[in-house]
């Protein structure tokens, strides 16, 4: 269930709290004020003036790239590759924001760290996208030839490939430009070379006849990845074999294959068929008979327990076969086309479909059918086309002593998967997994490195090898499969199979980061060929699992539900620090993170926020000059502040030892908004007032707050965290600033005396808006605040709550005891307590009628027996709040002044 950040919110009570827009230092009088201390930014933050050129600084500086030969502990992520013809989406922004702030983190905290980047070649794809380039011009890839025609994709590469290079520089991704590697450059198919020729002679690569999922319009295999299923409408047809006391009735989705049928299957223990077991049966519409076999595979309590036995065109049918020695028999082309030999050749899947139902319907074997009968079917992720289960002669891995390798990685704790509960879902998969089918019928992409002879000779060539020549010698037009070369990733692009500097440093990989949804592909394959080709050691020690980007509602977002939002849009209109924010916010490991316009918009908001109070503070004297002082010489609330910073220290860096990146979010934002710029900045605004020795201590505390704040908000919020802090120290950069550490320091007393005191003034707040009054309303009030522990803050508690001196006219008609203290109210000439109280009464009545009618309900057993459990959890809630409001309105109706 997809679970995200709500909209931003401080959790500062309604009522006045620190006004940042109004820049403009504090002063004694604030008639007279000086001009204000200079800083160097503008009065609004404009991300699209900062962020482009901030970015590009970074780069030439040289920041994100990491050196082989220090001595700093190494710190390594690979980017999930993405498809040289894609572009930017929530998906990539997502899994960008928190590899990314993994990766600032690491650099800050003294690793030398390696973001590599690069991209797939994406094999299917960018074939598809040049074919249709093609086609504009009337022409196809045989027009041209194979050599031809990958120069043209190459060139489309060039010209028009990898525009999501451009877009993550957008995003402010920090990885080392120069090691950007594509799967298909020169060193990376010495990788996959070499590793398919080390396969193939430990045996692990062969060449065999298999069932494959076949697309008839890109006409080559495919893998389980690019599969697609959705519920499509289709047909349920039960038609009857054999005749008399041999008749047998099976039903299939799929009439047009039963031209291919060689057996009918039944369970061995199933009673009704085992006269027939052994028995020839007849295929209608064929001149054929078939045999009854008795297999464990049938389920006798599905259909009629009986089922049509297609070896050549279903992947179950086919292992029947093979266990009963049936043959096989291939009745459709590569386009789907039916090549058995009868009225129906010629004719496509389809048309054969509706043509052989019609058929078998006029010689009486129809028994039933269903239409529409919905039933999950394979597309063709790439062109929508319905899959056709294939029997083909294809290369394949055998996987078995791979995947045990896989699977005893994560089970003896050398890989970590976060979260934990994910690694049920890896077991299940590395334990069952089948052979995989390696080679794609493309002219884009590695190609299958096997040369065949005049005399059925085959032989595999490596790197360094020359191929076999003369006359007959072919090598295999097959190219392999995307996932083969992008399982290389964590070691192919550090030189393997080069023995480098870069591989002896960097590999294995500290993280993984990336979705769910390809645990069972990218990742596996990783972990398969990372601890084949290194001796046993994995490509990464932990697996950080994400979930997927999913609307406000949890809706998965695509063009065909008109939901899918183009990130650069959100990026121009809010900057790419709010997008960023949002998405952090949301994720919680392995769960799917639901994104709202009005979540980014909140996020913009913080970072106007954190803008303008940071602009403020400096105005006002903030300062990172020198030591901090001797605690001794601070107040209270400097005390408390920098207790509260050590702890939000500490507990942010556990959340990132933990991939809660939605957790450190969310307490960095409270943190800097509530604590930081809603209550100390207006805390010290007495102090400063004041001046001399005080108000220079709580100024340096202030910067000191803002450095660490700002270092420990720039991994997600990278732009406008550099501009601030360079500001604001003098400092080259925060990229290379040094990771915050908790110093220690704790002051549990200057603690309570501050959350006292924010108890005092929050309920007096509260009690204000209640009333009705405006927030900058002056009120006369006496304050009794002996024996508390805020006693001497009556300053700023008078201050923050625009409450005047009582004056001789005082006339205490409201008076609220908190914390310790008494605040007692002259409200006289500010509000109409008459109107008040009748508004008041008139609430309270429609709240306990409210109450009454719940309560009613909810004692009534004829109703609870029968109103399902979300009416009665409704009616529990409504009662909750009726009571809850009964009891705040009189509160309210008892602070009112008597009279």
């Amino acid at each position: 269930m997809a679970s995200g950040p709500p909209p931003l919110q401080s959790k500062r009570v309604s009522g006045r709290g620190s006004d940042t827009s109004k820049l403009t230092p504090v002063t004694e009088n604030a008639q007279q004020q000086p001009p204000a201390p200079s800083t160097d930014l503008p009065t609004q933050y404009a991300p699209a003036d900062v962020e482009g050129p901030l970015y590009e600084r970074w780069v030439e500086r040289g920041y994100f790239e990491a050196d082989e030969k220090s001595d700093k502990p190494p710190y390594t992520i690979v980017i999930p590759p993405p498809n040289v013809t894609g572009s930017l989406h929530l998906g990539h922004a997502f899994e960008h924001t928190l590899i990314d702030a993994l990766t600032r983190r690491k650099r800050m905290q003294g690793y030398e760290t390696l973001w590599q980047p690069g991209m797939d070649h994406a094999g299917i794809a960018t074939q598809n996208v040049v074919e249709r380039e093609l086609a504009k011009e009337g022409k196809s890839r045989h027009d041209l030839g194979r050599e031809a025609f990958v120069e043209r994709v190459w060139q489309w590469k060039g010209e028009s490939g990898g525009q999501i290079s451009g877009q993550m520089r957008r995003l402010g991704d920090g990885v080392a430009w120069s090691r950007e590697r594509f799967t298909m450059d020169e060193g990376l198919s010495q990788a996959v070379q070499t590793i398919f020729k080390r396969l193939y002679d430990d045996e692990l690569i062969y060449r065999a006849e298999r069932i494959i999922n076949w697309c008839p319009r890109c006409l080559t295999a495919i893998s389980d990845i690019e599969v697609e299923y959705q519920d499509d409408d289709g047909e349920l047809v039960s038609m009857k074999y054999g005749d008399g006391d041999d008749t047998i009735v099976v039903a299939t989705t799929r009439a047009e294959t039963m031209l291919g049928d060689t057996a009918v299957a039944v369970h061995p223990e199933d009673e009704r068929y085992k006269h027939l077991v052994g028995k020839l049966v007849k295929l209608p519409l064929t001149d054929r008979s078939i045999p009854v076999v008795a297999d464990e595979h049938v389920d006798p309590e599905f259909g009629t327990g009986a089922v049509k036995v297609t070896p050549a065109h279903d992947p179950n049918d086919f292992e029947i076969g093979q266990r009963h020695d049936l043959p096989a028999l291939t009745i459709m082309d590569e386009h789907a086309v039916i090549t058995a030999h009868g009225p129906f050749q010629g004719q496509d899947r389809l048309e054969a479909r509706s043509a052989i139902v019609a058929a078998l319907r006029a010689e009486g074997r129809i028994v039933a059918e269903k239409r529409p009968y919905v039933h999950s079917v394979g597309h063709c992720s790439r062109c929508k086309t319905t899959i056709e289960p294939r029997l083909s002669m294809q290369w394949w891995v055998k996987v078995g002593p791979l995947a045990k390798a896989a699977g005893d990685a994560v089970r003896d704790g050398r890989v970590k998967i976060h979260p934990q509960e994910m690694e049920k879902r890896y077991f299940d998969w590395v334990d069952n997994l089948h052979d995989w089918c390696i080679s794609r019928q493309l002219w884009w992409g590695h190609r299958i490195p096997v040369w065949y002879g005049p005399n059925g000779e085959v032989v595999c060539v490596g790197p360094d090898e020359e191929p076999p020549s003369g006359e007959g010698w072919r090598q295999d037009t097959d190219v392999l499969d995307t996932w083969f070369s992008s399982g290389l990733w964590p070691f192919s692009t550090l030189g393997w199979p080069e023995q480098t500097e870069s591989l002896a440093k960097f590999y294995p990989n500290s993280v993984l980061v990336t979705g769910y949804d390809i645990l069972f592909f990218w990742v596996a394959r990783m972990m398969m060929f990372g601890l084949y080709a290194m001796d046993g050691t994995p490509p990464f020690h932990t697996i950080a699992l994400h979930g997927m980007v999913r609307d406000q509602f949890g809706k998965k977002m695509s063009k065909s539900f008109g939901n899918a939002v183009n990130p650069l849009d959100w990026m121009d209109k809010y900057g790419s620090d709010a997008l960023r924010f949002t998405l952090a916010r949301g994720a919680n490991p392995g769960v799917d993170v639901p994104i709202g316009e009005d979540w980014v918009q909140g996020s913009r908001n913080f970072a106007n926020k954190i803008w303008n109070a940071t602009r403020f503070a400096m105005m006002n004297g903030a300062t990172v000059d020198g030591p901090l002082p001797d605690p001794s010489k601070m107040s209270a609330t400097d005390r408390w502040i920098l207790s509260r910073l050590n702890t939000v220290v500490a507990e942010v860096d556990a959340f990132y030892d933990d991939y809660q990146f939605a957790k450190l979010s969310d307490s960095l934002f409270h943190f800097a908004w509530d604590e930081v710029f809603d209550w100390y900045v207006e805390l010290s605004k007495t102090t400063f007032q004041a001046g001399g020795e005080a108000a220079e201590v709580s100024k340096r505390v202030l910067g000191e707050v803002l450095d660490v704040t700002l270092k420990l908000l720039h991994p997600v919020v990278p732009f406008v965290t550099e501009t601030l802090w360079t500001t604001l120290t003098g400092g080259e950069s925060v990229v290379i600033a040094d990771w915050p550490k908790d110093s220690g320091f704790r002051d549990a007393g200057a603690e309570r005396e501050i959350e006292s005191l924010q108890s005092v003034i929050t309920e007096v707040r509260r009690f204000r808006a209640d009333q009705g009054l405006q927030p900058g309303q002056r009120v006369p009030a006496r304050l009794t605040l002996d024996g508390t522990p805020f006693a001497t803050h009556e300053a700023a508690i008078r201050q923050l709550l625009r409450l005047q001196p009582e004056g001789d006219a005082f006339t205490a008609t409201a008076t609220l005891p908190v914390a310790g203290a008494e605040v007692a109210l002259d409200l006289s000439g500010t509000i109409d307590v008459a109107a008040e109280r009748k508004r008041l009464a008139k609430d309270l009545a429609a709240a306990e009628k409210e109450k009454a009618q719940a309560n009613a309900k909810l004692g009534n057993e004829a109703f609870l027996a029968k109103a399902p459990d979300h009416v009665v959890d409704k009616i529990r809630t409504r009662l909750a709040k009726a009571e809850e409001d009964i009891a705040r309105i009189q509160a309210q109706l008892e602070r009112l002044p008597q009279g």
